[in-house]
């Protein structure tokens, strides 16, 4: 089966619009996707930026609320603007390394951003990260092993990772080495997983 790999920061607005699409349009083309959570923090570093450049350049972000509000409403997903923009997701990402088997990640990912984003609960407390592991028909060992882990080994390998696939932003789609960044990028990806 052809796959795609879903790249996604969970502090993303736009990546939360990607994984509440993302399943049905890849099971119609007839696409695996490979859940890839990771933080773009460092990589934005990398480029001088210390926060979104949402929060950066004014006008960028007052453009981003209005096209979220119209955005979600297009696609009926549910949509509150978050307490606290970017949130903290180095906790729920962190945890997100630790969940066996894969296949329980989607659904973890699901409800993590729509903490985020559709209830306005703060994705970086605990308590919010063990709510989403149960709702994804898991206890709380990843977040446990995520907590006691020292030094995020597995965190940095996937930043490195998203590093060398050329990633600079979320939500990003990679298939065979090529890139697609962007929300409105995704079927295009699509398209090219299925010829490929």
């Amino acid at each position: 089966m052809a796959e795609l790999e879903f790249w996604f920061d969970f502090a993303s607005p736009y990546a939360y619009l990607a994984a509440e699409t993302i399943g049905p349009a890849a099971a119609e083309a007839g696409v695996a996707v490979r859940w890839k959570p990771f933080l773009l923090g460092p990589i934005f570093q990398e480029q001088g930026w210390r926060d979104s450049p949402f929060n950066l350049f004014p006008a960028k972000g007052r453009y981003l609320w209005r096209d979220l509000q119209r955005e979600t409403r297009r696609l009926g997903v549910p949509w509150q603007r978050p307490a606290r923009f970017p949130f903290n997701s180095a906790l729920a990402t962190k945890t997100a390394t630790w969940i066996e088997p894969e296949a329980r990640l989607p659904a973890y990912c699901q409800a993590l951003f729509r903490a985020g984003f559709a209830e306005r609960r703060d994705p970086a407390a605990p308590t919010v990260v063990s709510a989403c592991l149960r709702a994804a028909g898991l206890d709380d060992g990843p977040l446990e092993r995520a907590l006691a882990e020292e030094g995020g080994q597995r965190l940095r390998a996937d930043v490195n990772l998203a590093r060398e696939r050329g990633i600079f932003g979320a939500p990003s789609f990679v298939v065979n080495g090529e890139l697609y960044w962007g929300n409105e990028r995704l079927t295009a990806a699509l398209e090219q997983a299925w010829m490929d």
